[in-house]
């Protein structure tokens, strides 16, 4: 079993910035590797950015390149993303993820990853 819980969500003007964290705890081999995901309303869920074990291996989607920045500190299970330059269009609930597999690498597609977060509300204004 794994829990994840997200923190650090909340309203910001556009161009502003926020970092989100996740704390994972229970069976931390399957946290290997950690994702990032967001749900617009009315929007299917997409893939934020991705790490793996070693933080060298990273994925971040087009639409966020060059403004977020995924990281980890290990030895406290956490993963952050940290969100510049926000946008309104990055409005949504932001979920982090973890596979059911201990991978090593970073996995990016939704249905390799089985548990999930309660998700975080971040709201940009304009």
């Amino acid at each position: 079993q794994v829990q994840l819980v997200e923190s650090g969500g909340g309203l910001v003007q556009a161009g502003g910035s926020l970092r989100l964290s996740c704390a994972a705890s229970g069976r931390t081999s399957e946290t290997y590797a950690m994702g990032w995901f967001r749900q617009a309303p009315g929007k299917e869920r997409e893939i934020v950015a991705a790490i793996g074990w070693n933080g060298g291996r990273t994925h971040v989607a087009d639409s966020v390149k060059g403004r977020f920045t995924i990281s980890r500190v290990n030895a406290k299970n956490t993963v952050f993303l940290q969100m510049n330059s926000l946008k309104p269009e990055d409005t949504a609930v932001y979920y982090c993820a973890a596979p059911g597999r201990p991978y090593t690498a970073y996995r990016a597609e939704y249905s390799e990853y089985e548990y999930w977060g309660q998700g975080t509300q971040v709201t940009v204004s304009s």
